[in-house]
C-alpha cells in the first residue's frame, strides 16, 4: 500500500510535465531540399497548402502550424521564445541543412531569427510582407519596456464579449486582404484562437525587434511585400527596416494587402519557384 501511495504521489508530482503541450506542430510533404513553411499569427499551417501544391520538384516542404492556434492546445507564455526554440530544436532532430524558410509576416520574423541562430543551416529565405520591428511602424519611438503584458489594452480584449471580438476580428481581416471571399476565413482563424494566446502573443511581438540581428543573417533573402497602402510607401519602410540585411531583394505585389499569397497566388508561386531556382 505505502508503494502505492508513493506512486500515486510522483504521478501527481509529474503531472505538469505531462500536460503541458508542445509549441508547433509540423506535417512534412514530399522530399528533396527542405523548406520550411511558417505561417502568420493565428494562422495555421494549412495556408500554405496551395503553395506547396505548386512547387517545382525536389522540395521536401515542412509546415508549421502554432499553439494556441488552429485547434492545437495553447502552451504557457511567454509563448513567442517557445515557438522559436522548439523550431530550432526541431531543425536540429530532424537533421535539417540546406534549408529554405519561407515565413509570413510573425513567420518572417520567425525565420530572421532562426536564420542568425543557425547560419550554417539556412541558406535562404524569403519573408512575405514581414517586418522586423512592427512595434516602430505601428508606435514609432516607443520602447519594448513601454509595452507591458498586463496592460489595461490586454484586460480589456481577454474580456471582451464574443460579439465585440467578432466586430474587431472582421475589420481586422478586412485588412488583410482585398479578396473579399477570404475575410471569413481569417475571421475565423481569429475568433477561433486561444484568447491568451491571442492577446500575449501579439505583445511578445510588439516587443520584438530584429533589426540588430539582421546582420547576423547570412542567408540569400528575397523580401515580398504587399504594395497596401502604396507600393512606395510600404518599400521604403522595408529598405529602412532591413537596412543591416546584408543580401537582400524586394520586390512589391501589385494590388494585394497582407496576404500576398491568397491576393495575387500565381505572381507569388512564381517568385517562390524562381527564387528557389
Amino acid at each position: 500500500m505505502k508503494t502505492l501511495f508513493v506512486s500515486f504521489l510522483l504521478l501527481l508530482l509529474a503531472s505538469p510535465a505531462f500536460s503541458q503541450h508542445k509549441a508547433i506542430k509540423v506535417k512534412k510533404w514530399g522530399k528533396g531540399s527542405p523548406v520550411l513553411f511558417l505561417p502568420g499569427f493565428t494562422t495555421p499551417g494549412s495556408i500554405w497548402n496551395e503553395t506547396v501544391s505548386n512547387l517545382k520538384d525536389g522540395k521536401q516542404a515542412h509546415t508549421v502550424s502554432y499553439a494556441g492556434f488552429n485547434g492545437i492546445a495553447p502552451i504557457d507564455t511567454p509563448w513567442y521564445p517557445a515557438i522559436k526554440a522548439q523550431l530550432i530544436e526541431y531543425i536540429r532532430k530532424e537533421r535539417l541543412t540546406d534549408i529554405t524558410i519561407i515565413g509570413h509576416s510573425m513567420g518572417g520574423n520567425l525565420a530572421i531569427d532562426i536564420a542568425a541562430a543557425l547560419p550554417d543551416r539556412i541558406s535562404k529565405l524569403i519573408l512575405v510582407d514581414a517586418i522586423p520591428c512592427m512595434r516602430e511602424l505601428m508606435m514609432p519611438g516607443v520602447t519594448a519596456t513601454v509595452i507591458q503584458y498586463n496592460s489595461p489594452y490586454n484586460k480589456q480584449v481577454l474580456q471582451m464579449k464574443d460579439e465585440a471580438f467578432q466586430q474587431m476580428a472582421v475589420m481586422m481581416a478586412t485588412n488583410m486582404t482585398i479578396r473579399k471571399n477570404y475575410v471569413d476565413t481569417l475571421t475565423r482563424w481569429i475568433k477561433e484562437a486561444d484568447r491568451n494566446t491571442y492577446v500575449y502573443g501579439y505583445t511578445d511581438l510588439l516587443k520584438l525587434d530584429l533589426r540588430d540581428i539582421l546582420a547576423d543573417v547570412t542567408a540569400e533573402t528575397l523580401i515580398l511585400g504587399a504594395s497596401f497602402p502604396s507600393a512606395e510607401i510600404a518599400r521604403g519602410t522595408f529598405e529602412k527596416q532591413y537596412t543591416n540585411l546584408k543580401t537582400k531583394t524586394i520586390k512589391m505585389a501589385t494590388d494585394s494587402k497582407h496576404f500576398i499569397m491568397l491576393d495575387q497566388p500565381q505572381w507569388f508561386y512564381e517568385q517562390v519557384n524562381a527564387f528557389l531556382d
